[in-house]
C-alpha cells in the first residue's frame, strides 16, 4: 500500500497537470462583481456592449476629451482628473487601456492613491511635479519631473502627485493598463468610509486619539 505522502505527491502531479494549460482569469474591470442566481439567460459583454462592426466609424476612436482644464478649485486637495470612457470615447471598449489629464493647482496634490487594476505612466507637460510611490516593503521611490519627463506607478502600488510650484498649475497625462482603472485615495477610503471606520480601528492603526479623528474626518469634509 502507499504511504500517503506518495498518494499526495500524485495528486499534486496530476493537479499540476490539469492546471498548466488552464489560462488565467481575466482582469475584472469592477471592485466586484456579485454572481446573479436567479436568472438563467445567457449575457456576455467585455466592457460595454459592442455596436455592429459595420458601424463603426473613424470618430468613434477620437476624442477631444482631454483638451479642456479640469476645475481644481472644487477640491480639498486642488487636483482634477479628466478620464477617457467608453462615454466620451467608443473605440476604447475592450482595449484594456484609458487616458486621464490630470490638473494640479499651484501646491496642490493627488494625494497617495492606488488603481487596483492598472499600473500607470505619466508624463509631465507643464509645470515642476513631484511623483513617487511606495512599494510592497515600504521603499520610497520618487522623481522630480518637469515638462517631457515621464515616470511608471506599477499597478496597485500607493502612489502621489504633488506640484512644487506655489504660484502655477501643472499638467501631467497619465496612460493606465486597463479599461477601468479603479482609484482608491488612501486618507478618503480610511476616514471618510460608509459606514465610518470604527474609531477604535482608526485610533490602534494611525497611533491617535479621538480629536485627531474628528480632526482628520473634518479636514477632509466629513
Amino acid at each position: 500500500m502507499k504511504s500517503s505522502s506518495t498518494i499526495l505527491q500524485f495528486f499534486l502531479f496530476y493537479l499540476s497537470l490539469l492546471l498548466s494549460p488552464a489560462k488565467p482569469d481575466p482582469h475584472p474591470l469592477q471592485d466586484f462583481c456579485v454572481a446573479d442566481r436567479k436568472t438563467h439567460r445567457s449575457f456576455f459583454v467585455n466592457g460595454a456592449p459592442c455596436i455592429n462592426p459595420n458601424s463603426t466609424v473613424s470618430a468613434h476612436f477620437a476624442t477631444s476629451a482631454l483638451s479642456k482644464p479640469g476645475k481644481t478649485s472644487g477640491n480639498p486637495f486642488g487636483f482634477n482628473v479628466t478620464l477617457t470612457t467608453t462615454a466620451n470615447l467608443p473605440g476604447l471598449n475592450t482595449m484594456g487601456l484609458t487616458m486621464a489629464r490630470v490638473d494640479i493647482a499651484a501646491n496642490g496634490i493627488v494625494p497617495p492613491h492606488s488603481h487596483p487594476r492598472a499600473s500607470e505612466v505619466t508624463i509631465c507637460l507643464e509645470g515642476t511635479v513631484l511623483v513617487g510611490f511606495v512599494d510592497t516593503l515600504g521603499r520610497l521611490f520618487t522623481q522630480q519631473l518637469r515638462p517631457g519627463d515621464s515616470f511608471v506607478f506599477p499597478k496597485a502600488l500607493i502612489h502621489f502627485l504633488y506640484n512644487l510650484d506655489s504660484l502655477k498649475p501643472a499638467l501631467s497625462l497619465s496612460g493606465l493598463s486597463s479599461q477601468n482603472p479603479g482609484a482608491q485615495i488612501a486618507s478618503m477610503a480610511t476616514f471618510r468610509s460608509d459606514p465610518p471606520l470604527p474609531n477604535e480601528v482608526l485610533r490602534a492603526a494611525f497611533q491617535i486619539n479621538e480629536n485627531d479623528i474628528s480632526r482628520i474626518r473634518r479636514n477632509l469634509g466629513g
